[in-house]
């Protein structure tokens, strides 16, 4: 196969950065090394020469902070050889030969087939994935490392004996070339940089622990900050180069796996489970987010592949998806059917290419190779309920329940999460006009009856519908021409609707689409006036006493022209506490506080005013109310004594959370409301 594939001008195009971007950072790198043992020579001679010549204390602790100077900078420049990255394995669970013959036996076919080695280890995960992973370092570039493979049983859940291998062996493709060796030297060469950009907790500790011994130390901890900031403003620009290229090539990596999976299977297997990989994901997060909220009920499952599976058939069901060997057949077109998105931009820092793209090059090698039999991927494993109960097990060991715990059956899952779904869905009548926009808000006392009737299909058509999508995507493309615009993408040139654009011509578009979206805007809204028309003559004609949908509609506005400037407080309360999760000086921590207070002031008093609303109170449970009250007891101190209260960060995180919560829950609410009662007056 390594013979039968060849490498594209394109990933040559990649490889070629790529290498030039390690020469790159290898000439900087050395340059600064040699820069800094100078300055760490010359700070030993001095600080040692100063204690030599006036041996007093002063001089002494002079000495050492000046010696200390060159040897913490150059410290810096080289932590990044002692640090290791260990991988996690605290939720895998290693699997042998013996364990699984017939997965290891795939395994061996597709080694042999790719041309690679085998893996040192396989391991089990939860995920709706597989991965070939290895603890590295440095040192890892230039000494021999063993690949381990990881397979997510929410994958082997998810897809047939043959998607399952094309699957394994775009994995194996990552380390079927020798030309890949150079995107694993790229990714070690970006984890250097990353590290000392990035990575300085346990150095800046040690740095402080230096620097608390004497005031003179202080002073020279001091200048190695700033010149190690230097050092990182350097190696930012460094950083953008080695990164852009090595996404770059990652990208064109994934294309190259993919096409040797192609050589394996075919191109149907892999284009098939990339389809379906959506529904999969979501299905499994959806049983994990379920099982979340039934912790205060001691509630948890047996088996949540079982689950998972039930509930993938379900969406299937919902959404209309046929079922092919068991399992919902996904088609490009459902793929996209509401992306209406007329930008493209090629996107440099995206590490995979979208699944469309793959699935354009996964069909142009053509290759249709005969499937011997699509039956599901569990059946390689000796006893695969008995396994995924055990990886289920091993789910739920951290969660700490307060009393007995005892196991839903999958038919009462799959019925209450039916419920749950049907509960904050509409009617298929509706035609997903609702799923992503709420009623347009309208002056209600200008409201005048029109004098024909629209039919409740044309108001609902795929048409109208489509307008919806539309304004969605225009909108998004709108705010990322802006962002162009604004020089917040490193592009040149991007193309809109088939078209071409400049940088500079970014600011123009974005005017004109600004336009052409007020005047969608303005035809959705004369569409919900036409709706609102529909049901009014239709409440009138069932002569419903007293009449109710104005009323409905009224406090639903009501909620609509609040709710952006209250959730506001959110936005504008996490940009201002964003410091927290940085390094920074105290000055400017006690700074930034004192502008968190003021945010918090209205925050407050937003929450006092939830909380005496009635329209709330279902709303609020026993948790949120106690949060609340702890919130605003009293004026809480988030940082004291050189360090942050952890505990009090807590309360206002949740309090933030839950004000948030409320918000977003009590406008679905209500606009749930309004349109169960439209369905109650078409439904008679």
């Amino acid at each position: 196969m390594k013979n039968e594939i060849k490498l594209t001008n394109e990933f040559k195009s990649k490889t070629t950065k790529a290498v030039l971007s390690i020469v790159l950072f290898i000439a900087v790198y050395f340059l600064l090394f040699l820069l800094v043992m100078g300055l760490t020579a010359v700070c030993v001679y001095f600080g040692i020469g100063l204690i030599i010549a006036v041996p007093k204390l002063i001089t002494i602790l002079l000495g050492i902070g000046l010696a200390s100077l060159g040897i913490l900078i150059l410290g810096f420049l080289i932590k990044f050889m002692f640090k290791s990255n260990k991988i996690d394995r605290s939720h895998l669970y290693e699997i042998s030969r013996s364990d699984e013959p017939e997965l290891y036996k795939m395994i061996d076919e597709i080694v042999e087939k790719v041309g690679t080695t085998r893996p040192k280890k396989v391991y089990l995960s939860n995920d709706v994935n597989a991965a070939v992973f290895y603890d590295s370092s440095f040192w890892s570039m230039f000494l021999p490392v063993k690949k381990n493979l990881q397979i997510g049983l929410g994958l082997v859940n998810s897809v047939t004996k043959e998607e399952l291998k094309a699957i394994l062996s775009h994995e194996f493709g990552h380390f079927s070339q020798r030309t890949m060796k150079v995107g694993s030297y790229v990714y070690n060469v970006n984890k250097v940089i990353f590290n000392m950009l990035y990575d300085n907790e346990s150095y800046y500790n040690a740095i402080q622990q230096w620097s608390n011994i004497s005031g003179y130390f202080s002073i020279f901890v001091v200048i190695t900050i700033k010149i190690t900031q230097g050092i990182q403003w350097i190696l930012k620009q460094i950083y953008q180069v080695v990164n852009k290229s090595y996404l770059g090539l990652s990208r064109e990596m994934e294309f190259h796996a993919d096409e040797i999976a192609a050589h394996v299977t075919g191109y149907l297997p892999l284009k098939t489970s990339l389809l379906r990989m959506s529904i999969a994901d979501s299905s499994f997060d959806s049983v994990l987010n379920f099982y979340t909220g039934k912790i205060d009920a001691n509630i948890k499952s047996e088996n949540i592949y079982a689950d998972q599976y039930a509930l993938m058939h379900f969406l299937a069901e919902y959404n209309s998806f046929p079922l092919k060997n068991g399992f919902p057949e996904v088609s490009m077109e459902e793929q996209s059917k509401f992306n209406k998105s007329k930008l493209v931009i090629k996107d440099q820092w995206a590490s995979h290419p979208s699944i469309e793209d793959r699935i354009k090059r996964l069909e142009a090698t053509k290759l249709v190779l005969e499937i011997a039999d699509e039956v599901p991927a569990n059946v390689l494993f000796k006893d695969i309920h008995a396994t995924q109960k055990r990886l289920t097990k091993k789910i739920f060991e951290p969660v700490k329940y307060k009393g007995e715990t005892s196991f839903l059956p999958i038919d009462k899952f799959t019925q209450e999460y039916k419920e749950s779904v049907l509960d904050n869905t509409f009617s298929k009548v509706y035609n997903g006009y609702y799923d992503h926009k709420t009623p347009s808000v309208f002056d209600l006392d200008k409201y005048v009856p029109l004098e024909s009737d629209t039919e409740l299909s044309t108001l609902f058509s795929d048409k109208n519908v489509d307008l919806v999508y539309t304004a969605v995507a225009l909108k998004n493309d709108m705010e990322s021409i802006k962002s162009i615009a604004q020089g917040n993408y490193q592009i040149k040139t991007f193309d809109y609707d088939g078209i071409k654009y400049n940088m500079k011509d970014a600011s123009d578009l974005s005017k004109r689409l600004e336009k052409k979206l007020e005047n969608l805007n303005k035809q959705i809204n004369d569409l919900d006036i036409l709706i609102y028309d529909h049901f009014l003559k239709l409440e009138a004609k069932q002569s419903k006493t007293p009449p109710a949908l104005r009323n409905i509609y009224s406090n639903f506005f009501d909620v609509e022209k609040s709710f952006d400037s209250k959730l506001d407080l959110v936005v504008k309360l996490t940009i201002a506490t964003h410091f927290i999760s940085e390094i920074t000086q105290i000055d400017q921590i006690k700074s930034n506080l004192a502008d968190v207070k003021q945010i918090e002031y209205k925050l407050k008093k937003q929450i006092k005013d939830l909380l005496n609303d009635q329209t709330y109170q279902e709303l609020i449970t026993k948790d949120i109310k106690d949060n609340f009250e702890k919130y605003l007891a009293e004026d809480l101190n988030y940082f004291y004594h050189d360090k942050y209260d952890d505990e009090n960060l807590n309360i206002l995180s949740k309090a933030v959370d839950n004000y948030s919560y409320l918000l977003t829950k009590n406008q679905f609410e209500q606009k749930k409301k309004l349109l169960r009662y439209q369905e109650e007056l078409f439904s008679k």
